[in-house]
């Protein structure tokens, strides 16, 4: 892909062609390397028995020149700024190179509205998606995972969606962090409408993005194709709830083609919005419950998640030869001392001593010639997950 800046012609070119190619025309990509932007406008919307371009029927010929001597760049670019936004495309200082990675079906460009430089925060940005019709567990655990990546410093990209999507954005503002929202219409259009409100945060605090120009509406196939958008702009891809058929696996398995790291959330066994979440984490998807977890994955060398253990219990402090004494005393009533040594495996004399120890930090107590648990031992090694 070349990284040359684009000249005027070829920007407004590209403006234009938002209008005529549909995201993800691998067709169309094709063209615009060999040919350049400019040159596949012209023939689209020259005058009749203007040279076809390769790789399509004349069907399909005669239905992108229909749409391309409707296009109005100029007028697509004045409502853009009216709502903040501007065109970036291949070879400008804001393209994110990664885009690159998806090949012929890379953007013809992307709208973008919003300060913050797209091109910077894709560098270090995580993908956070799941079901519109999420659980409350998966709008905690969508919200919780963006908070905590907010709070190291990374950017959360979705959709927009309602459930996880608006769950992951609201966590990453709430914690003061960045976050892009990467829509399937124009960027001056919210959708869906009951977002509108957290759309326009986003696009005051953060970016909203989009490859279809300023009116442009959603459609099915747009949103499954803006996915690969933000798979590719991420180093990963985090699903938190997904049935088996859900537009949040296409962003999986986009990342995987794409060589990304591709996470997700377990959730219970019996439930139907975490199936395809299971799915891909019997495939090559990786398990993680929190931010720290993901960052492991997708951070720097070295940004490493705490080592997970139980809570530590009294009982754990003890030496081994201490702790076997303290094992062979009954829950109930009192042993001998000749009993406490064969349980522990020691001499008689050693078990004396390692009781009076016990006895010092308050485990056991005597009663005559017998020893038995004190009421702390008995929580400390029952009750707290231990012999039984």
């Amino acid at each position: 892909m070349s990284a040359d800046p684009p000249s005027d012609e070829e920007r407004l070119a590209r403006v234009a062609l938002t209008r005529v190619l549909e995201p993800g025309d691998a067709v169309g990509g094709r063209w615009l390397c060999e040919v350049g932007a400019g040159e596949v406008l012209r023939r689209l919307s020259g005058p009749e028995g203007e040279e076809r371009l390769p790789g399509v029927t004349a069907r399909r010929w005669a239905g992108l020149r229909a749409r391309a001597v409707a296009v109005r760049p100029a007028r697509d670019l004045e409502a853009a700024r009216d709502v903040g936004a501007r065109f970036v495309c291949p070879g400008d200082a804001e393209w994110p190179v990664t885009l690159d990675d998806l090949g012929d079906a890379r953007p013809v460009g992307l709208w973008v509205r919003g300060r913050p430089s797209l091109r910077m925060w894709a560098l270090r940005s995580v993908a956070v998606v799941g079901s519109r019709a999420c659980s409350g567990y998966g709008a905690h655990m969508a919200g919780s995972l963006a908070a905590g990546l907010a709070e190291r410093g990374w950017v959360v990209i979705s959709g927009g969606a309602y459930g996880v999507d608006g769950a992951a954005h609201r966590g990453a503002l709430g914690a003061g962090g960045a976050t892009v929202a990467v829509l399937a219409c124009g960027v001056d259009r919210p959708y869906p409408r009951g977002h509108a409100g957290l759309i326009g945060r986003i696009a005051e605090q953060g970016l909203v993005v989009g490859e279809l120009p300023p009116g442009d509406h959603p459609t099915p196939s747009r949103f499954i194709l803006r996915n690969r958008v933000i798979a590719a702009l991420t180093r990963g891809t985090v699903v938190v709830e997904a049935a088996y058929r859900s537009g949040a696996l296409a962003t999986a398995r986009s990342a995987q083609e794409l060589g990304r790291f591709t996470m997700g959330v377990p959730g219970p066994a019996t439930s139907g919005l975490s199936a395809g979440v299971h799915e891909l984490l019997r495939g090559a998807g990786v398990l993680v419950t929190d931010a720290a977890e993901v960052v492991e994955l997708v951070g720097d060398m070295g940004e490493l998640a705490p080592a997970r253990r139980g809570p530590v219990v009294p009982r754990d402090l003890l030496a081994s030869g201490v702790q076997r004494v303290l094992a062979a005393l009954p829950a109930r009533g009192r042993a001998a001392v000749r009993d406490v040594a064969m349980g522990a495996g020691t001499t008689e004399d050693d078990a004396v001593a390692r009781l009076y120890e016990l006895q010092s930090l308050g485990f056991v107590e005597r009663h005559g010639d017998g020893w038995q648990l004190t009421r702390q031992a008995i929580l400390s090694v029952f009750a707290g997950g231990g012999e039984s």
